[in-house]
């Protein structure tokens, strides 16, 4: 068979990602801080671009010379103005404005398949029906991975069982608020606190001495010596000659060992062994915990109850600026600057960049009220009686109920925060996986069950720790079908110990509470 070269001329259809459509779906998925990140460096390269405080007066000239785009609420009206036409200030260049400032976000990605993680991923095994259950390698086990322990929170779980004296507890929490990240405490706190809570020094030493005892070793320390001296303590290795070593620290580090042997009254041997001691020890016993940085959450979205028994749903203005189209600077400079050359193509761009922009941002707020909308609609009896009312919900719900995209409800839902009556939560909240009722019932969220298992726990009394079995049981009575693994797991996530490690510590806590 010959070979040849030949033109062939065909028709297909192809979904054609344009830069800007790209940025539109960029924003939408951006949380308010990075949006605001975002329109502060587009207003630094473009002049037609202007930043207003949502408190600022927009009324009389300056409505008249500029194109707002205020995204402070759901109402259409809102949006209704839009860019003058771009052809009556700079001509031809504007022939292919509406197909570049494509910024819908419905339906985008049609061939999408379905969101590449499940909104429970700890029920992937069990529930097969579930997207991606087959395919582990669609997840990123780092995104489940718990965040870690603060150090306060790890000093506090011990307190309760080394001090219980509640004038002791107060002096604790005053030392507390002292230490440090690397787990040291300064000198001058003990006198800061004694002079703040009118004790003795002795009195706030006692309760140093004390929080000393506590896990990791070496916590609470006021030097390097001492904090190595704790730590060899409770190893039973302080002994007369490492006591020498440790307290002649400034010899082992300009290396000077004749010195050291000679204090130490130990040969070189039994030296090296000191010295691989002391190398097991950790100088900054507070280094493997967070720091605890707290961040301030934004709610993007406010629901509030109306007077009829509905909710009114808005945006929040705090998270959404102001951007104005500055339409008589771009009037005034058409008309000095030449249309053509590289003065007009600037212009141009500027006009179609900024003309995007506000498009993008009417679409975006548009978009984010459809989604709040619909979870609050479906979530209405989580709203009024808590979240033992919380339903089950999945993307393809509110996707088909919006008539838009799955991946596009998704992204809208990705680090985006609502405040309602009943605390403020991120909208993934509101998405859990359906667990099945005893005798065909209406399904019951995950979330939901979860909840009541910590009630349960939390109810109980010294001498009647429930066991997983047992609480199987008890919501088998409640109308829930749970096996008994997936109840071990939920009391793991909600880092709940086992009924045995439980009644060890209700035992210990009423010793506590006797004494």
């Amino acid at each position: 068979m010959a070979l040849s070269a030949s033109l062939l001329l065909r028709q297909s259809q192809s979904l054609v990602m344009t830069p800007q459509l790209m940025q539109s779906i960029q924003l939408l998925q951006m949380t308010h801080i990075e949006l605001t990140q975002f329109i502060a460096q587009e207003v630094e390269k473009n002049p037609l671009l202007e930043i207003v405080a949502n408190d600022s007066d927009l009324s009389g000239s300056s409505t008249a010379n500029s194109d707002s785009v205020d995204e402070s609420g759901p109402a259409p009206e809102q949006f209704a103005e839009s860019p003058p036409d771009p052809e009556e200030w700079y001509g031809d260049r504007a022939s292919s404005l509406n197909e570049q400032l494509d910024t819908s976000f419905e339906n985008v990605f049609q061939d999408d398949g379905a969101p590449s993680k499940a909104d429970a991923p700890e029920l992937i095994g069990q529930w097969k029906s579930m997207p991606g259950a087959d395919s582990a390698e669609a997840y990123d086990l780092d995104d489940f991975v718990a965040s870690k322990q603060t150090l306060r929170d790890h000093i506090g779980q011990q307190l309760p069982f080394t001090i219980s004296v509640p004038t002791d507890r107060l002096i604790a929490d005053a030392l507390l608020d002292h230490l440090e990240e690397t787990g040291y405490i300064p000198a001058e706190a003990l006198h800061d606190v004694s002079g703040r809570l009118g004790k003795s020094i002795a009195e706030v030493e006692t309760i140093l001495t004390a929080l000393q005892t506590l896990d990791p070793p070496g916590i609470f320390s006021r030097t390097l010596c001492e904090c190595l001296s704790i730590q060899l303590a409770q190893k039973d290795r302080l002994d007369p000659a490492m006591r020498a070593f440790v307290g002649n620290l400034e010899l082992l580090a300009k290396r000077d060992f004749v010195s050291l042997k000679r204090l130490c009254g130990v040969g070189e041997e039994d030296l090296l062994d000191m010295l691989a001691e002391i190398r097991s020890l950790n100088p900054r016993p507070g280094a493997g915990f967070e720091t605890g940085i707290s961040e301030i959450i934004v709610p993007d979205i406010i629901v509030r109850p109306a007077s009829d028994g509905s909710w009114l749903i808005e945006l929040n203005p705090e998270t959404l600026p102001r951007v104005l189209v500055n339409q008589t600077y771009f009037a005034q400079v058409s008309k000095i600057k030449a249309r053509n050359g590289e003065d007009g193509e600037f212009l141009s761009e500027c006009m179609q960049t900024a003309s995007w922009l506000t498009r993008s941002l009417d679409q975006r707020a548009k978009t984010i009220m459809k989604v709040a909308s619909e979870i609050v609609r479906q979530q209405d009896a989580f709203l009024i009686h808590g979240v033992d009312h919380l339903r089950p919900l999945n993307l393809k719900q509110v996707a088909d109920a919006i008539k838009m995209h799955e991946s596009t409800v998704s992204r809208v839902t990705s680090r985006k925060y609502m405040l309602t009556p009943r605390g403020l939560f991120e909208l993934k909240y509101f998405f859990s996986v359906s667990i099945g009722s005893v005798e065909g019932g209406d399904s019951h969220s995950a979330e939901a069950v979860r909840h009541r298992i910590k009630l349960m726990i939390a109810q109980e009394a010294p001498d009647g720790v429930l066991s997983d079995d047992e609480i199987v049981e008890n919501l088998k009575k409640n109308g829930v079908e749970l096996a008994r693994r997936t109840v071990a797991k939920y009391r793991e996530a909600m880092n709940i110990p086992s009924s045995v490690q439980r009644r060890r510590e209700k035992k210990a806590m009423a010793k506590i509470a006797i004494a």
